[in-house]
C-alpha cells in the first residue's frame, strides 16, 4: 500500500512538474478552448450559421471562421517558419466544414506551440499594437478565442439554444 501511494505521490507530481511552464499551462487550456467551441459550433444549426444579431456583426460562421483565421495567423506567423497556405473563409460552406477547419486550426496551433521553448516566449516581435513578446502573443491566442466565443454565446442564447456548459481548465 506504501509502495502504490508513494507511485502516486511520484507520478502527481511528475505531472504537476509537465504542467508548470507557461507552454504545458496553455496547451491544457487550449484543448479544453477548442472542445468548448466546437461543442458550441456543434448545438447551432446549421441553417443559423447565417444568423447575425445585428447588421454590423458578422454571422455565426463568420465569428467561426474569423476565430479560426487568427488561429492560423498568430501561430504561423509568431511561432512557426512554415507559412501556412489560407484557404478563403467563404470556401467553407457547410457546418461540418467549418468544425472541421476549426478543429484542424485548434490543433495545428497545438503542433506549433509544442515546438516552442521557454526562452523562446521570451523573444520580442514586432506586432501591429507595438512590440510584444512570445508569451504576449501566446495570451493573446487564447483571449482571441475566448473574447469571440463568449459572443457565440450570445447568439446561441438568441437563438434560444442553451450553449455548453463553461470548462474552465
Amino acid at each position: 500500500m506504501k509502495k502504490y501511494i508513494l507511485l502516486l505521490t511520484l507520478f502527481a507530481s511528475f505531472i504537476a512538474k509537465a504542467q508548470d511552464t507557461p507552454i504545458a499551462a496553455f496547451l491544457e487550456k487550449w484543448e479544453n478552448s477548442k472542445d468548448y467551441l466546437v461543442e458550441m459550433a456543434e448545438l447551432m444549426p446549421e441553417d443559423k450559421y447565417s444568423y447575425k444579431p445585428t447588421e454590423r456583426q458578422k454571422t455565426f460562421q463568420e465569428q467561426l471562421l474569423h476565430i479560426k483565421q487568427n488561429m492560423d495567423w498568430l501561430s504561423s506567423t509568431y511561432f512557426s517558419k512554415e507559412k501556412k497556405k489560407e484557404k478563403k473563409e467563404g470556401s467553407y460552406s457547410t457546418k461540418t466544414e467549418v468544425i472541421a477547419a476549426i478543429k484542424e486550426a485548434f490543433d495545428n496551433t497545438a503542433s506549433i506551440i509544442k515546438k516552442a521553448s521557454a526562452e523562446e516566449l521570451k523573444e520580442m516581435v514586432e506586432f501591429f499594437a507595438g512590440p510584444k513578446t512570445k508569451l504576449q502573443i501566446l495570451n493573446l491566442l487564447q483571449d482571441h478565442v475566448t473574447h469571440h466565443r463568449g459572443q457565440l454565446i450570445v447568439y446561441l442564447n438568441l437563438n434560444d439554444i442553451k450553449p455548453p456548459r463553461f470548462r474552465g481548465w
